[in-house]
């Protein structure tokens, strides 16, 4: 069970404090914070600088068989894949800078707003989500506020009940008989609600008091929108390095990819800790949804993405927020890391292959080369895990030191950007987590996509389960 330490309810954060003060260490953890820095930045400055002098000569490859066909046709399409990365990267700066979030409607227009709470085993965080949400300065005669236990085994429904002592009308709490899955947790909300928008919130997340307005205006202003993402921060990271490293992380997956994402009308996922759609969207596809099957076993994972798919699928575009901003809460350990991982790794094989079944057909009356893009580029990643794994064991064979000098090179390039974009909108110091957190993926998680693509199968939701005795 989470035990996390929440802010006062009566003093949710501002601007200011979502970009500072959530980043600030005890003095205790300053020290150890910097030294992880200091010694990430060192080793990729140290392995850059032996490329050259650890690069071996053109005989030494002949030798090695890499100029043989499968070698040179390997490298060819290498070349291909990254001049379409390269090219992909630049398009998506050129749309970042067009992207601008919609601007909140008033008061008269917003529509009648359904949020729903799903949650298994959460503990205390529920109850401050709950108060996070009924704090809103959402019209209260227009907010309707559902919170689903799905059957924890903690005390979660205990949690529950508390915030609607406090709260009293202003929310309704259910209990599911049983645990099925947060996908059944989110269908028993959907038919219960009555608000002409659904909001769906994580319940280890807290809004601000104009998110919610924020994120369902753009399904006003565009009458061709069926669903909006919102801008996902870390709340706990003052403490652990993971959370740091994952906050910037979150910031380049939020507000630099789902900003070109929404230029292009097509976000491929709203996130589960906070995502906006339109009723009638939701209704056309809830069938389809909650009964939704992969390789003849029901889906129990992935139900943001599937959903988000079935409603581009209609036709209908998805954008995203970056003023609607929720933090939510993220994992502190390894194991909890790479459980999650692993959980969006098999979500995104299956939606991807989903996805692939109508994105060439012409399934909207908008133009689909944005769309047909972003899908190529997700698939390209997938299909190219197993050669370059393959790839990357015979570099490790052949060449050990040359492979660890030329990675640390190819991380300090590449993490050079989210480097920089978190920098230049947050906070310098806070950015370089974006070194370390580049290290520990190449190197500690580098196993997930293509586990994650073997049991792309499995289901289970690997990371709310309770502790053994």
């Amino acid at each position: 069970m989470k035990t996390q330490t929440m802010p006062p309810n009566d003093t949710f954060f501002t601007n200011k404090e979502i970009n500072t003060s959530t980043n600030i260490a005890p003095s205790k953890n300053v020290l150890f914070n910097r030294i992880i820095l200091s010694a990430t930045i060192l080793l990729l400055i140290t392995g850059a600088s032996l490329v050259y002098f650890l690069q071996p000569d053109f005989d030494t490859f002949r030798e090695s068989r890499i100029d043989s066909s499968f070698g040179l046709a390997f490298l060819v399409l290498t070349l291909a894949l990254l001049l379409f990365k390269v090219s992909f990267f630049l398009y998506n700066v050129f749309l970042y800078f067009k992207y601008k979030p919609i601007e909140a409607v008033t008061d008269e227009l917003l529509p009648t707003c359904t949020v729903i709470v799903p949650a298994y085993n959460e503990g205390n965080l529920v109850y401050d989500t709950l108060l996070s949400i009924a704090n809103s300065d959402y019209p209260k005669h227009k907010l309707q506020i559902l919170a689903i236990d799905d059957g924890s085994k903690d005390d979660t429904w205990s949690w529950m009940n508390k915030a609607k002592d406090k709260l009293g009308d202003q929310i309704v709490v259910f209990q599911q008989p049983e645990n099925k899955g947060k996908r059944h947790a989110l269908y028993r909300g959907f038919n219960l609600g009555t608000g002409d928008v659904f909001v769906t919130i994580d319940s280890d997340s807290i809004i601000k008091p104009n998110t919610l307005r924020n994120l369902v205006s753009p399904l006003i202003v565009d009458e061709n929108c069926g669903a909006v993402a919102g801008n996902v921060r870390v709340l706990n990271n003052k403490n652990a390095i993971l959370p740091k490293m994952l906050n910037v992380s979150f910031v380049m997956s939020f507000e630099f990819v789902r900003s070109v994402e929404s230029q292009l009308g097509s976000v491929l996922c709203t996130p589960g800790a906070l995502a906006a759609y339109r009723s009638t969207a939701v209704f056309k596809c809830l069938p389809e949804w909650i009964n939704q099957t992969f390789m003849g076993q029901a889906s129990d994972i992935g139900e943001d993405r599937a959903m988000t798919n079935m409603i581009l699928k209609q036709g209908k575009k998805v954008l995203f927020q970056r003023n609607a901003i929720v933090l939510t809460d993220v994992p502190e350990k390894y194991k909890g890391l790479y459980k999650m991982f692993i959980r969006w790794g098999r979500s995104n094989v299956r939606e991807n292959l989903v996805m692939a079944k109508f994105v060439f057909t012409n399934f909207k009356n908008e133009s689909k080369v944005g769309t047909r893009l972003l899908f190529t580029n997700q698939f390209l990643s997938i299909v190219m895990t197993y050669p370059f794994l393959l790839f990357m064991l015979y570099f490790i064979v052949m060449h050990p030191l040359l492979f660890l000098s030329s990675t640390l090179l190819g991380i300090l390039i590449s993490a050079s950007f989210p480097v920089f974009f978190y920098a230049k909108k947050y906070s310098l110091s806070e950015s370089l987590w974006a070194y370390a957190y580049s290290v520990l993926y190449t190197f500690g998680l580098f196993w997930i996509s293509p586990y994650a693509i073997a049991t792309a199968g499995r289901s289970g939701w690997l990371t709310r389960e309770l502790p053994q005795k």
